[in-house]
């Protein structure tokens, strides 16, 4: 087998669990923009059970994502020498954070002037991988190591007197506290940070460090064995921690009007900043999904691979997707030129009182999901069988 085609193997099971997340990902893409409602998903006074679950699903995509590129990275890295790959992390990183202020920015928001510039997942990923370029020389145990304490750490912020979002700098907002924060760049430009970064940091290095059962050699019983004890110590962490509101969320859940509303504030753990619990329930449940994808192939995950195999190439035109569709349905409900900007709203052709009901909005999802298998499953094939540089950077 020559190196090439060595190089170009993948591993199914990250490709299907990915693929997964990012298919569900765009239920809340869609919904952003097509669901008529004022009602926020998790006000657990006013929600519903379907919107709220329509919610909590997309909750698992980021924290996944973001693990399964700590992985990536570890496998990225056994086929380079450490300052090849030191250089090639810093790069990539680089490359992701434009896209994320350049490209997303522009999808979500319809705005060219660009006065809102929104730092979501890709952001945190590239900062990520900027952050573990320079520490990719240590050991990896050091590296999960700090992993660790972050993870476990940053809710130290949420102790009383540590951490206040009316007077916290902008750092401690972008590393540790970011709660949908508004950072001003003069009078009418502005950064909405929605992922603070170092809580996002250590789910990347805890990645890279789980990267390592995947090395070419490690035995793959004792790898799932391994991921399924993982996965299920840390789902323990979350409920032991979440039934009693010891730590790990500022959210604390409480008993409500039924027993349905209950185990949904139980669930209803804090994303913005992804708080502990946040991040043990769905990394606890991507753990034991990647054990289990291991031994399963079928159609069904067949599908789920065409997606996961080219994530950065479904990730973008997926937006501009769901933008380009929302504008025409804007148009073709009658809505004008004079409805271009909402009063005090920074997105762009996304007048309040335009959308559906829910089950339009999950119809409108999959015919966009629909829309990019073929283009993705080309694209898979073609980065399967070329080299071409540019490759590594889609």
């Amino acid at each position: 087998m020559s190196s090439q085609s060595v190089n170009k193997q993948r591993i199914q099971s990250i490709d299907v669990l990915r693929g997964i997340i990012m298919l569900i990902m765009a239920i809340d893409h869609v919904r952003d923009f097509f669901h008529l409602s004022s009602v926020s998903p998790t006000d657990m006074a006013n929600t519903t059970p379907a919107l709220f679950f329509t919610r909590w699903i997309t909750h698992f995509c980021a924290p996944t994502f973001v693990f399964l590129s700590g992985i990536s990275a570890n496998l990225a890295g056994s086929r380079r020498s450490p300052g090849e790959f030191s250089a090639f992390l810093i790069e990539r990183g680089l490359w992701l954070i434009f896209v994320e202020v350049v490209l997303i920015t522009l999808a979500i928001s319809a705005n060219p002037f660009y006065n809102f510039i929104i730092l979501q997942v890709i952001w945190a990923i590239g900062i990520s991988m900027i952050i573990l370029g320079l520490f990719n020389r240590l050991p990896v145990k050091v590296i999960g190591l700090i992993g660790l304490l972050l993870f476990f750490g940053h809710n130290l912020f949420d102790l009383p007197g540590l951490s206040n979002p009316a007077t916290d700098s902008a750092a401690t907002k972008v590393l540790f506290t970011a709660r949908a924060a508004i950072i001003p760049l003069g009078d009418s430009h502005f950064i909405f940070c929605l992922y603070a970064i170092l809580p996002w940091t250590s789910v990347m290095l805890l990645g890279y460090a789980f990267g390592a059962l995947y090395r070419s050699g490690y035995d793959a019983i004792l790898r799932r064995r391994q991921l399924r004890y993982a996965g299920l110590i840390t789902l323990g962490i979350f409920v032991i921690l979440r039934a009693f509101n010891i730590y790990g969320d500022p959210s604390p859940w409480a008993v409500q009007r039924n027993t349905l509303f209950t185990i949904m504030s139980f669930l209803n753990t804090t994303k913005y900043p992804c708080s502990l619990l946040y991040l043990c329930m769905t990394l606890g449940v991507a753990m034991l999904l990647l054990s289990y994808f291991e031994k399963i192939q079928n159609k069904l995950t067949g599908i789920f691979n065409v997606y996961g195999k080219v994530p950065f190439f479904y990730y973008v035109p997926h937006f501009y997707i769901i933008r380009i569709l929302s504008i025409i349905f804007l148009l073709a409900w009658g809505y004008t030129s004079k409805d271009l900007i909402t009063p005090k709203s920074p997105i762009w052709f996304r007048p309040p009182t335009f959308g559906y009901s829910l089950p339009v909005v999950y119809l409108i999802w999959l015919a966009v999901i629909a829309s990019l298998y073929f283009p993705c499953r080309w694209f898979g094939k073609y980065k399967q069988t070329h080299k071409q540089w540019w490759l590594n950077y889609l």
